[in-house]
C-alpha cells in the first residue's frame, strides 16, 4: 500500500487528495527526499528485486525536484555530495560480493574466476547513443508528468521501454560474442569419441554368496538320505541364487568423461561486473537480454553512471 501510494505521489502529486501542507511544503522540508531532489533514489531502483529496500519513507516531488534545481542554479543549496554517498555505499557492497563470488569461483576452478567487464564489451558507440536517447526519454516523461501532460507520459514511457528493449538485445549479442571466444578455450567434444572401457566383472556378493553355499551343502546332505526330489530342489534354488546380479558401486572416473559430459556439471561461470550477477558461458541471447533488462542489473547501471556522474562535477 505505501509503495503505490509513493507512485501516486510521483505520477499525481502529493496534494491530489487536497492536502493544503503539500502546497506549502518547500524543498528543504525534513520529509523531502534529497536523493530524489538530486536525481535519484535508490528506493526507486530494485522494487521486487533481492534489493528491494521498501518504498521511501520521505517524499518525492516533481515539482519540488524543479525548485531544488533553480536553487541549486543560485548556488543556494547542493545535495549531490549526500546522494554520492548513499550510492557509493551500495557499490562498494557490490564490489564486495563480487570479489566474494570470484573467490568463490577460484576456488572451485581457478579459471573460472573471471568478473566480465561487460562496461568494456558492451560499450559500443551504438550503445553509447542508446544509453544518451534512454536518459533524454527519461527526462521527457518527467518534464511530460511535471507539467501533467499524463498522455505524453506514457506515450515517453512506452518508447523508453522499447529503447531499453533495443539496448539490452545489443548487449546481449556483444556479450555472447564474447562468450563464444571464451567457450573457444575449453575443452571441446571429441568428434569421434572411443567407445568406453568394458565395466569389470563384479565378484558376487558376499551375502548371496553364503546362501548359495548352504544350499549346496542342503543338497548334498538330502542326497546321502536318499530325499533325490528334496535335493534337486535344493540345487534348483542355488542356481538361482547363482544368477542374481551383483550389487556394486558405481566406479566415477573422470579420465573417461568427454567435454559434452563435463558441460552438463560444469556451467563455466563468470560475474558480471555490474551488478555481481552469475552469468555462464552457455547461457543464451534470451537468456543474457533478460539479464540486461532485469531491474537489478539496471538499477546497479544507473546508479554506477549517476556516481560517476556526480565525481565529474566535483
Amino acid at each position: 500500500m505505501d509503495a503505490m501510494r509513493k507512485q501516486l505521489d510521483v505520477l499525481m502529486g502529493a496534494n491530489r487528495n487536497g492536502d493544503v501542507r503539500e502546497v506549502n511544503r518547500k524543498y528543504y522540508d525534513r520529509d523531502v527526499c534529497r536523493l530524489f531532489l538530486s536525481g535519484l533514489c535508490p528506493h526507486e531502483l530494485f522494487q521486487l528485486t533481492k534489493m528491494d529496500m521498501g518504498p521511501c519513507p520521505k517524499v518525492h516531488s516533481l515539482q519540488l525536484r524543479k525548485e531544488y534545481e533553480e536553487a541549486k542554479s543560485k548556488g543556494v543549496d547542493n545535495y549531490d555530495r549526500e546522494l554520492e554517498d548513499a550510492i557509493d555505499r551500495l557499490i562498494v557492497e557490490c564490489d564486495r560480493k563480487i570479489g566474494r563470488a570470484l573467490r568463490r569461483l577460484e576456488d572451485e576452478d581457478a579459471k573460472a574466476a573471471i568478473a566480465i567487464s561487460v562496461s568494456e564489451v558492451t560499450q559500443t558507440p551504438e550503445i553509447l547513443e542508446l544509453s544518451k536517447q534512454i536518459k533524454e526519454k527519461l527526462k521527457e516523461a518527467d518534464q511530460h508528468d511535471l507539467e501533467g501532460k499524463t498522455d505524453l507520459k506514457i506515450r515517453a514511457l512506452e518508447e523508453l521501454e522499447e529503447l531499453r528493449t533495443t539496448r539490452a538485445d545489443k548487449q546481449s549479442i556483444l556479450l555472447l560474442d564474447a562468450f563464444n571466444k571464451d567457450r573457444a578455450s575449453l575443452p571441446q567434444p571429441l568428434p569421434n569419441p572411443p567407445p568406453l572401457a568394458p565395466l569389470p566383472v563384479a565378484a558376487p556378493d558376499p551375502h548371496i554368496q553364503e546362501m548359495i553355499n548352504e544350499k549346496l551343502k542342503k543338497a548334498e546332505d538330502l542326497g546321502e538320505k536318499g530325499m533325490v526330489d528334496e535335493a534337486q530342489k535344493a540345487l534348483e534354488e542355488a542356481e538361482a541364487l547363482k544368477k542374481l546380479p551383483a550389487r556394486q558401486e558405481p566406479v566415477l572416473d573422470s579420465s573417461k568423461y568427454t567435454a559434452a559430459d563435463v558441460r552438463i556439471t560444469d556451467q563455466k561461470l563468470r560475474v558480471c561486473d555490474i551488478c555481481g550477477a552469475f552469468l555462464s558461458v552457455y547461457d543464451s541471447d534470451r537468456r543474457l537480454a533478460d539479464h540486461f533488462g532485469g531491474k537489478l542489473h539496471l538499477g546497479y547501471m544507473q546508479i554506477r553512471d549517476k556516481l560517476a556522474e556526480l565525481q565529474v562535477l566535483v
